[in-house]
């Protein structure tokens, strides 16, 4: 029987497990990879440094990432416009509309991306006739506007079903509650449903964006001279492989810059929301 008195019992130590910091983690994590990188891009540099390399497809390549930044910039740009509409019709009432929005979803969703490149650049020419006739032709005989066309289409697709999800996942109540205000339903829609529908819709969005920046690689396929484009160019002229890891570092550079500005986006809209740590 243990007799020392109550008071002079040493009191039992209390152990809190504080949760991991995962976006602390990921953050060193990042830093490593980069650090890596960084560590293989400066000895390849010192090794191998070619000056006359570097000054001949250094430009090039970065005339191709501003190729690339234009195809995807101007591709989300225009299917955004293209998804709007599309997102509405699938959430119609209308059987016709609703069907047609979910047979282009369906279709541009669940066929490869460089399958569809080649049905508009490589399908195009059997129309030939009808495409001149309405002058359509110039545009379609390029490659470049053949692969704006085909990720404007593809990126509508997954855009529309994303707006689709975040306009359901608004309450009922939100509705409901407009309407005992009076207000018509086309207010309604823009004023309450769509500000919290985007906000929803802003992480999934910026997915999408970040897919459009690595699938626009397909575009060289059809000589499209992006940064993948004249990658290949540069490696087939020269066999160094130091092109595709400097290739790769401004993939790299661009989907980080673009999580960063996200990151900052999604911060400045939800500012006046309250996020419960798990």
């Amino acid at each position: 029987m243990n007799t020392t008195p109550i008071a002079a019992r040493t009191p039992p130590k209390i152990v809190i497990k504080r949760p991991w910091n995962w976006q602390r983690i990921t953050g060193l994590a990042v830093l490593a990879v980069y650090a890596l990188l960084g560590y293989f891009m400066v000895r390849m540099v010192i090794v191998g440094y070619d000056p006359e390399f570097f000054g001949k497809y250094l430009p090039r390549m970065f005339h191709g990432l501003w190729i690339t930044v234009k195809l995807v910039v101007v591709s989300i740009v225009l299917g955004a416009l293209l998804a709007f509409p599309i997102a509405l019709a699938r959430n119609s009432r209308s059987r016709v509309l609703s069907g047609f929005a979910f047979c282009y979803i369906y279709f541009f969703r669940g066929t490869p991306l460089l399958a569809q490149v080649y049905l508009i650049y490589y399908g195009a020419g059997q129309f030939r006739p009808f495409l001149v006739e309405w002058g359509l032709w110039g545009i379609f005989r390029d490659a470049y506007f053949c692969a704006l066309f085909t990720f404007t289409l593809n990126t509508a697709a997954y855009q529309a079903e994303i707006l689709r999800g975040a306009i359901s996942s608004v309450a009922n109540g939100q509705w409901e509650a407009a309407k005992a205000l009076g207000l018509r339903p086309t207010v309604t829609y823009v004023k309450i449903i769509l500000p919290q529908a985007l906000i929803t819709a802003l992480r999934p969005l910026g997915n999408e964006i970040i897919f459009m920046i690595k699938g626009s690689a397909i575009a060289s396929i059809i000589t499209v001279f992006d940064l993948m484009g004249e990658t290949r160019l540069a490696f087939s002229r020269s066999f160094d492989f130091q092109v595709y890891l400097w290739a790769a570092c401004m993939y790299l550079a661009m989907v980080e810059a673009l999580r960063r500005v996200w990151d900052r986006l999604e911060k400045r809209l939800t500012r006046h929301l309250q996020r419960i740590a798990d």
